[in-house]
């Protein structure tokens, strides 16, 4: 069983795997539109994490990871549990460096969960980056956290980087 981590699990997955591969989704990107209650605000003062969004043309890199059969149950438990703001599993074709490809599963958090905050202005998001503090920590961490994650990975991904300069360029000036 392969889980694909395109948020907080590529940094801290929090479950054991056999293996840890860099992959690709196509025909997906990865945007700040869900709101978090649970991990990185609170409830009245969301904070901003990652989802995708389905877009022909796209496509989004990350980390898949390989869960032994044995522990299967128990890792989808564990993230079960994790996601349970507002992200559902779907099934995707992973598609990975060498050319390969395999089946794997991801949360996603579509318009239908009441968490869902969808598309705002890049400056309306990175106010509430700013600002949110949940269980898990500061927004600002989740941010830092995600876009050192995507370049140690050797992985561009303009909508994470614009509003990681964004918040920079803000927090610099106050």
């Amino acid at each position: 069983m392969w889980i694909f981590g395109y948020g907080s699990l590529i940094w801290n997955p929090g479950f054991s795997y056999h293996d840890r591969r860099v992959a690709r989704l196509d025909n997906w990107v990865r945007r700040f539109w869900q709101g978090s209650t649970d991990h990185r605000g609170v409830p009245g003062r969301p904070g901003r994490v990652v989802t995708l969004i389905s877009e022909l043309a796209g496509d989004c890199w990350g980390v898949a990871y390989n869960c032994e059969k044995s522990g299967s149950q128990r890792v989808m438990e564990k993230l079960d549990l994790r996601e349970k703001g507002g992200y559902h599993r779907e099934s995707v074709k992973l598609n990975f460096i060498d050319g390969s490809t395999t089946e794997g599963l991801v949360y996603v958090a579509g318009p239908d969960n009441s968490d869902y905050l969808g598309p705002a202005d890049e400056a309306d998001i990175v106010t509430q980056i700013i600002l949110a503090q949940g269980p898990s920590g500061s927004n600002r961490a989740y941010l830092r956290n995600l876009a050192n994650s995507l370049r140690s990975l050797s992985v561009s991904d303009p909508h994470v980087f614009s509003i990681e300069s964004k918040v920079l360029a803000k927090i610099s000036t106050q």
